[in-house]
């Protein structure tokens, strides 16, 4: 190989190198950059998919996916959020931001899903912060 094939492709995989320290190229486990994010979870979208679906439906009609934990306010943003809306036989009343994220209450996604799938969700959830304190913020990723 000549020197200048060589010093091209130093310089190619520098860039790259470059690109990967920076996070400028997307990565599938990229790390959340906001530093006030202090813990990322994946939700398991293979064992409650009617939650996942709901989560993503939120986010994407830009509902938060940041649940910052207020456990204290979750009785009070639970009535707000579910205010209004009818319950329905066989179903829950799914909301996104959950009752007991600072996000949450006013102006929550809400979807109707089955009891099973939503107290399961809502079980693992809690499972997962269970050991963070209010204040936390916590980004929730479906995969």
């Amino acid at each position: 190989m000549n020197q200048r094939k060589i010093l091209s492709l130093i310089t190619a995989l520098l860039i790259v190198t470059g690109y990967f320290l920076l996070n400028l190229l997307p990565m599938e486990t990229k790390p959340v950059v906001n530093d006030s994010i202090v813990h990322t979870i994946v939700f398991p979208s293979e064992r409650y998919p009617e939650t996942a679906k709901h989560i993503k439906d939120a986010v994407a009609s830009g509902k938060s996916a940041v649940c910052t934990i207020d456990r204290d306010g979750a009785d009070k943003n639970r009535d707000e959020s579910l205010k209004g809306i009818p319950t329905k036989k066989g179903y829950d009343r799914d909301e996104w931001p959950m009752a007991m994220c600072a996000e949450g209450g006013t102006g929550a996604h809400i979807e109707y899903i089955s009891p099973s799938d939503n107290r399961g969700a809502g079980s693992w959830i809690s499972n997962q912060l269970e050991d963070f304190p209010d204040g936390t913020k916590v980004e929730i990723v479906v995969k």
